[in-house]
């Protein structure tokens, strides 16, 4: 019996090895477009993959999309086009850590680095003094925070913020309900380093379909492209200091929602109503308790965490609705 439970052991080990070390899946055409369309800059020695595509001719109109955990840029493809039928200059970039950019590791992930990294892409193209508008989502709505405090700093090489779209981002550290392996990885114990390495994509989409609408689920090649995206230059080994995030939100708490707090640039939220990191009706009675002046738009009631991919059209139109008002 010893020698049969051996030689399971033996050959276990070299298949545990394989697996581990599985290369990452091949980009679809959808998402090799988008990487073959887009760009790289360079800040620090570390380059960062961006988008940039002229729209309106004559419209003096920009807009810088700020994308979420823990996927990238590609999620706003569903409204590219509409927003390019509306602004001159289109432009989205994936964090540090995540999409095509680079995945640095050990490296100590900041919401900071990532709000001057933004202000580095602006200097880049030139437009470091023209005003921008920010649509953001989840991880960006907190890079979108800290940007509007260094605006309201009158810092000087700052971005000059015309206006404010946030969505589903969980800004309030005490209406934000991560998911359990969120939770497990952000405190960075001895289990991180094993937990990212076994992560794989029958892992990733058993955890992110969840927080997707019942009847919005994304297929299985979305499913697959986002997965790519992560798996991108092994970034499955970061995503848990990535996530240091949640903590440096309840840190800077004040800070973050202090800046969105006084606020005198139109503001504006986009909310699906179903998610479930940041539940109903608790966080938005929040939301509309702090920021009395900021308009909201509430989707469908079967638009959850992910609005922009679920509700393409009735994202473009509620966002246009605000650009359109003032």
């Amino acid at each position: 019996m010893r020698e049969w439970w051996v030689q399971v052991g033996l050959l276990a080990v070299p298949l545990l090895a394989a697996y581990l070390h599985i290369p990452p899946p091949q980009l679809s055409p959808a998402l090799h477009s988008w990487k073959t369309s887009g760009k790289f800059f360079t800040y620090k020695g570390l380059r960062i993959f961006y988008q940039d595509s002229v729209g309106v001719v004559g419209s003096p109109e920009i807009v810088v999309l700020l994308h979420g955990f823990p996927t990238s840029s590609y999620d706003w493809y569903k409204i590219w086009e509409g927003l390019t039928l509306r602004f001159h200059r289109v432009i989205a970039l994936d964090f540090l850590g995540f999409g095509f950019s680079d995945k640095p590791r050990p490296h100590h992930y900041s919401i900071f680095e990532q709000a001057s990294i933004v202000e580095a892409l602006l200097r880049h193209l030139g437009l470091q003094n023209r005003r921008i508008n920010l649509l953001s989502h989840d991880y960006g709505d907190i890079v979108a925070q800290e940007l509007l405090y260094r605006y309201k700093q009158n810092r000087s090489g700052r971005l000059t913020i015309k206006s404010l779209c946030l969505s589903n981002g969980g800004i309030f550290p005490e209406t934000h309900r991560p998911l359990l392996l969120q939770k497990l990885l952000k405190d960075g114990g001895v289990l991180s380093p094993i937990l990212t390495r076994l992560m794989n994509f029958f892992v990733f989409s058993r955890g992110l379909t969840p927080v997707f609408g019942p009847y919005t689920r994304p297929s299985e090649s979305e499913l697959w492209d986002m997965w790519a995206g992560i798996r991108n230059n092994d970034g499955n080994l970061v995503i848990d200091s990535l996530l240091q995030y949640i903590n440096q939100r309840k840190k800077f708490r004040r800070r973050w929602v202090g800046a969105l707090a006084s606020v005198t640039i139109p503001i504006h939220f986009i909310y699906g109503p179903l998610d479930p990191i940041n539940p109903y009706p608790e966080f938005l009675e929040l939301y509309r308790k702090t920021l009395p002046r900021s308009t909201v738009s509430i989707l469908d009631d079967h638009i959850s965490h992910y609005p922009q991919l679920e509700d393409p059209m009735g994202f473009l139109n509620a966002y246009m609705g605000f650009i359109n008002s003032f």
